[in-house]
């Protein structure tokens, strides 16, 4: 694309950055839809809007028209996917089917990658990216728009109704524990990206064949599959804050001991392991946590507040990598820094379990129901 835009790699990349900050910058509005009518319009919105574009991005000719692409990208997106779907899923199923339905979903999503970046390249070399979009565009028109316009509800299954009124928002954002949850998850989501962004190079520059370091890379998808496995299992007979802080704890000490065994083919590639299997955790522990602690009627807009800082660490935390290891500190101190990130959001989710659920007053006269 670069070279056929007469552009450089690092713009490229910015069109892409611009579609995550678009995203985050969405994330509350949408949040708040979805709360008030449901994910059908939207989701299938999203899904038809995603496919438009990825056949417009084929016919791009010039730097400014795939930013203004790829910005309508991140609003589809955050119409659409992960958010969007834990949303409706927290809506429409009772909380004990919630876990089995949230890992059904990121399971499935977690091969995304696997399926998509082989079938992408394989494209590309055999018909040259533009085709190749508007290959994708008719994938993604035939399978996601029919699916959320027929499946999705028009409107969310209300939980049963509590003899309270929905918690006000200022209470929840006036939290500290929402704070806490929020510093957690945004830790972490910078700690992933990082790896994700600069592991092959890294693995490559301690003297690791290229075919290595993108084999090893590759563990990812598979690993996010079974850390989300093995979360759901403990999650059974143990609280959720205290399993997903361990594996974050775990995914900074792997960060942080492999610049010191990263030399070693056999050595890296458990470290890679070992931060691997916290993929995805926090995909599955976010909505599980907002759901148990806050009021499921305005689910969709608490957590879209969150996914605002979640989501700019995402987009700015590889740069920031980036800058540090070109700075002198090279790639010893990017994974320093992110087991420091990884200690941090253990912390602040051991914090959080230990606030007070905040407290909402009965209503004159309301009398409790079952």
């Amino acid at each position: 694309m670069a070279a056929g835009l007469h552009a450089s790699t690092g713009a490229i990349t910015g069109a892409f950055t611009a579609s995550v900050l678009t995203s985050a910058a969405l994330a509350v509005p949408v949040g708040r839809w979805l709360d008030r009518h449901g994910g059908r319009a939207l989701m299938t919105g999203g899904s038809l809007l995603g496919a438009i574009l990825l056949a417009a991005w084929s016919q791009v000719h010039a730097l400014w028209q795939l930013y203004l692409v790829e910005i309508g990208i991140g609003a589809a997106a955050a119409a659409s996917l992960y958010e969007a779907a834990f949303a409706v899923i927290i809506a429409g199923c009772p909380p004990r089917r919630r876990p089995a339905a949230l890992l059904t979903l990121t399971v499935v999503a977690g091969f995304a990658s696997t399926v998509f970046l082989p079938l992408t390249g394989w494209l590309v070399h055999a018909y040259g990216w533009r085709t190749a979009l508007l290959l994708l565009a008719t994938i993604q028109a035939g399978l996601t728009v029919p699916l959320h316009a027929v499946v999705l509800r028009p409107a969310p299954s209300p939980p049963v109704r509590s003899p309270r009124p929905a918690t006000p928002l200022r209470e929840v954002f006036t939290d500290r524990a929402f704070w806490l949850l929020t510093v957690a998850f945004t830790a972490n989501t910078a700690a992933v990206a990082v790896v994700t962004v600069h592991l092959v190079a890294a693995l490559i520059g301690w003297g690791h064949p290229a075919t290595f370091a993108a084999t090893t890379a590759g563990l990812f998808g598979v690993l996010s599959v079974t850390g989300r496995l093995v979360t759901t299992g403990l999650q059974r007979r143990y609280r959720t804050i205290p399993v997903v802080a361990a594996i974050f704890a775990l995914q900074g000490l792997a960060a942080a001991l492999l610049p010191l065994v990263g030399r070693d083919g056999t050595l890296a590639v458990l470290a890679v392991v070992g931060f691997g299997l916290g993929f995805g955790v926090a995909t599955i522990a976010k909505p599980v946590l907002l759901a148990e602690r806050y009021d499921t009627r305005r689910y969709a807009t608490i957590a879209g507040a969150m996914v605002v800082p979640v989501t700019v660490a995402k987009a700015t935390a590889p740069l920031g990598a980036a800058w540090l290891a070109s700075s002198g500190g090279g790639y010893a101190a990017v994974f320093a820094g992110v087991g420091l990130a990884g200690l941090l959001a253990a912390t602040a989710l051991l914090a959080a379990r230990d606030r007070v659920r905040p407290s909402r007053p009965r209503r004159p006269g309301a009398k409790a129901r079952r």
